[in-house]
């Protein structure tokens, strides 16, 4: 590879590696429009008259929810009474309910540290993960505030097994909610609105707010923050993409995006949904299926303590607001609806959301993401490291080296194979050219005679590429286990702090580029190219493709660069291993790779005498 072009693959690499931070310089994120969010389509205007009469029943009404379009939504004003709190506690948790909508209010994880500094953090009572605590309205609060909150204040009060919140409305309707806190994170919830009044009312479609997904991070990325649903066949996975709905064009800045600002979906099969970012969520999981759910982008305060690395200071936070929709109703006097909804407000661990989904039978486990095919390979991956620290007490750090040992074991006499036939093509490239050279005017007669030759001497092409291809699945289950696996989060090991996310030492030019120094991607990278130096080329490759293949390892450096320490040291261990066996292999490779010159292949061939 001449000098020209070492520096233009150099320079390639050093701006992608700075094109987000100059992005987000040049063109910082816009900020969420106030007032944009948290409305149902079909809000009940005038609910109550001056005099507080019941609401006149509704006529004329659309079956379907979304027939009209949602109406913009102007946040309620605060109750005027002062907010009344109360707190149960759990094993695993602390619940603290409010009178200010008659909800949930937040959830405090005592496993959990909220944040994880350069050094492992230990969990303290001022540093725990708390969930829904920077939402706009409690779990339970009613989507549609004027006919089913009032003025937003409840009563609260204490029962022999949780919580109850309980309003009588001017418009002739008793809401009573109650919350039951039990194991694995789970709150047993039932909502239930009653017309007390003389006259029969109909009901529009109920929204009851079933969390705020919020990063409890700076560096969370916008694809594990969001909603997910189920309808019992399989999951839909909204994330902070699809609301920023961004081109192609409006990511190299050449038009504008255009976002949106809420999502709807269903039709009466809503098995469960959940508010979720990386390792945390929330879900609402209905006795009988949800009519619709809804999903709101909000803008909330953002954390003070929060750095910004390489983007705009901003004063709100993306949030992702989600509520389950039941249709409407008709109620005659003293009738009642009722919907009793499970909730699972906590981490997403595997091994507890299996519980949970064997005791409610609806597949909640799947909001790791672990389905489809390479979700086979990430749930087998985590459970065999899980296993592996509990039986042998090892920290992750090293559960992940001895799982990857495992792994490169297993596959050790099939990646032998593949050298071994990769040394033996390289050996055989000489006869191999000598039959292209031979048949080069009739091409179709050259690949006949090259696997023939190829046949005799029992190598074939795919020989090296197998191995590779059947290893893939390994490698994708590994990236989806760890980037979901929380007992990852805050596991330190060695330098790392944290193996869920990037090793950062430093950062380069923290007052302009504002890179951060990861040394594990470094490492891999290094690796990588010291593989691709010992591989064998393959026969009949261009040279400049050749030089080509032994640098592409820098542009896995890029793609791998932010991703988290688990995943680098993974594949940081899994190259070493390989040169370790390419090394192991070299000498009886050779040894056996004489080749078996096929003197048909090779004999000249005779002239037809000339008529």
């Amino acid at each position: 590879m001449d000098r020209k072009t070492i520096i233009i693959l150099a320079a390639c690499i050093l701006l992608m590696l700075a094109w987000q931070p100059l992005t987000q310089k040049i063109w910082p994120p816009v900020l969420l429009p106030p007032g944009i969010t948290n409305s149902l389509p079909t809000r009940v205007a005038n609910a109550t008259n001056a005099a507080g009469s019941p609401i006149a029943p509704l006529t004329n009404q659309p079956a379907e929810l979304r027939a009209a379009a949602p109406l913009p939504y102007v946040p309620p004003a605060p109750p005027a009474t002062p907010e009344e709190t109360i707190t149960l506690t759990t094993s695993l948790a602390r619940y603290v309910f409010t009178s200010h909508g008659g909800g949930l209010k937040e959830v405090q994880l005592f496993k959990f540290p909220e944040t994880v500094q350069s050094k492992k953090q230990a969990v303290s009572a001022t540093n725990f993960a708390t969930l829904n605590d920077h939402a706009r309205a409690p779990i339970l609060a009613s989507l549609d505030g004027a006919l089913f909150d009032g003025d937003g204040a409840f009563r609260l009060t204490r029962t022999t097994t949780g919580v109850r919140a309980e309003k009588a409305l001017t418009n002739g309707l008793v809401v009573v909610k109650e919350f039951e806190p039990t194991t694995n994170y789970l709150v047993l919830a039932s909502v239930r609105v009653t017309n007390a009044s003389d006259a029969a009312l109909t009901l529009p479609p109920q929204g009851w707010i079933t969390g705020t997904a919020t990063a409890l991070n700076s560096d969370e990325t916008g694809l594990t923050l969001g909603l997910m649903w189920y309808d019992g066949k399989s999951t839909k996975d909204i994330n902070q993409g699809w609301f920023d709905n961004a081109s192609f064009l409006s990511c190299v800045g050449m038009g504008a995006k255009q976002p949106r600002f809420e999502y709807h979906a269903g039709v009466t099969n809503i098995v469960w949904a959940a508010a979720h970012n990386q390792f945390f969520t929330s879900i609402a999981m209905p006795k009988s299926p949800a009519f619709d759910v809804d999903c709101r982008e909000l803008a909330v305060p953002h954390p003070a303590d929060w750095p910004q690395h390489g983007q705009a200071k901003s004063p709100n936070l993306r949030a992702f607001q989600t509520a389950l929709v039941f249709p409407r109703v008709a109620l005659a006097p003293g009738q009642g609806t009722q919907q009793d909804i499970a909730l699972y407000v906590g981490p997403k661990e595997y091994r507890t959301l299996t519980r949970v989904s064997e005791r409610l039978g609806n597949s909640v486990d799947l909001i790791m993401g672990y389905g489809g095919f390479f979700g086979f390979f990430a749930k087998l991956l985590l459970i065999s490291m899980n296993g592996v620290h509990d039986f042998l007490h090892l920290g992750y750090g090293w559960a992940i080296i001895l799982i990857t040992i495992i792994i490169k074991g297993l596959f050790w006499p099939l990646t032998q194979i593949s050298t071994r036939s990769m040394k033996r093509m390289q050996a055989l490239q000489p006869q191999m050219k000598a039959i292209q050279e031979k048949y080069k005017e009739d091409p179709a007669k050259m690949n006949k005679k090259t696997m023939e030759f190829m046949r005799e001497n029992k190598v074939s092409p795919l020989g090296g590429c197998l191995p590779m291809l059947i290893q893939l699945p390994i490698f994708f289950g590994f990236y989806r286990m760890i980037q979901s696996a929380i007992e990852l989060r805050g596991e330190s090991f060695l330098w790392v702090a944290d193996l869920s996310r990037p090793d950062t030492l430093f950062r380069v030019l923290p007052a302009t580029l504002d890179l951060p120094f990861n040394l594990l991607p470094l490492l891999m990278g290094a690796t990588m190219l010291w593989q691709a130096r010992l591989t064998p080329a393959s026969p009949g490759m261009d040279p400049m493709q050749q030089k080509m293949m032994k640098y592409m390892p820098l542009m896995f450096l890029f793609i791998l660069y932010n991703f988290s320490a688990g995943l680098t040291l993974y594949w940081t261990i899994q190259n070493l291993l390989s040169i370790l066996q390419m090394k192991l292999t070299k000498s009886t490779a050779l040894a056996s790779a004489a080749p078996v010159v096929s003197s048909k292949s090779l004999a000249p061939t005779k002239k037809k005498p000339a008529r």
